[in-house]
């Protein structure tokens, strides 16, 4: 009895752990969830409020907007990109490498150019544009070009299958209309004519079939096929005399 109520202890804590690591797990991702929709959110936030700097402000202020919003739009959509093909190319791991030891350079420099935008002193901020402005080209171009390396990549594998799957096609297509290939080497049925048929006789079949002119003499001259009736005797008629055999 006591070994019973023992294995019912174990079970029971058994569940109660499992329930409690699984309430963990669901805890956690649906904290994790919130946390990238709050980011999410904050992203698509921060970027608007860049856009409309942009457009609104002037001078080196509106020029700051802008740089941040090019810099933050072109890292996002590489790194879209990369993770997206990541999931398919396995070769694409290096790559993954060198961005994000790019995104450390961007995660920086977007660092000091959102310290630039509460800048007062205007002057200290136009001086500083031009190497702002160059940092901010090579980081884009690179993340640019990694992006369209990563597209063309898989645009050339996907043609590259399209090419394989018609060719594929195409021969399943010819062998399911093999009947076309036996009807067009089938030789049709031909009727002789009369001369070939008389010419392949020969010279014997010839003989033995009738002619219109051997038919004409058959039925001039009958006794060529039955004998020829017994004479009638007349009585003014002579008896024929018999043979003299001395």
């Amino acid at each position: 009895m006591e070994a019973v109520l023992a294995v019912f202890a174990l079970l029971f804590l058994l569940f109660v752990g499992l329930g409690a690591y699984a309430t963990v797990k669901a805890v956690g991702a649906a904290k994790r969830g919130v946390d990238r929709t709050i980011a999410q959110a904050r992203r698509t936030v921060e970027d608007h409020t860049l856009r409309a700097k942009s457009f609104a402000q002037i001078g080196p202020a509106g020029e700051i907007a802008q740089l941040r919003l090019r810099l933050r739009t072109s890292m996002r959509a590489t790194q879209d990109a990369l993770y997206a093909g990541a999931a398919e190319d396995e070769s694409l791991k290096e790559s993954l490498g060198l961005f994000e030891r790019l995104s450390a350079h961007g995660h920086e420099l977007d660092a000091d150019l959102k310290r630039l935008e509460s800048e007062p002193d205007r002057a200290t901020l136009a001086a500083r544009l031009p190497e702002l402005r160059s940092r901010t080209e090579r980081i884009t171009d690179s993340a640019d070009s990694l992006r369209w390396a990563v597209r063309d990549r898989a645009h050339r594998f996907a043609d590259d299958d399209l090419g394989s799957l018609s060719a594929q096609i195409d021969i399943e297509a010819d062998a399911l209309r093999h009947w076309t290939r036996s009807e067009n080497t089938r030789t049709p049925p031909q009727w002789p004519a009369a001369d070939a048929d008389a010419d392949a006789d020969g010279p014997a079949a010839q003989g033995t079939r009738p002619t219109p002119g051997s038919r004409a003499a058959e039925e001039q001259s009958p006794h060529a096929i039955t004998s020829p009736p017994p004479r009638p005797a007349y009585p003014w008629q002579k008896k024929p005399r018999p043979e003299s055999t001395t």
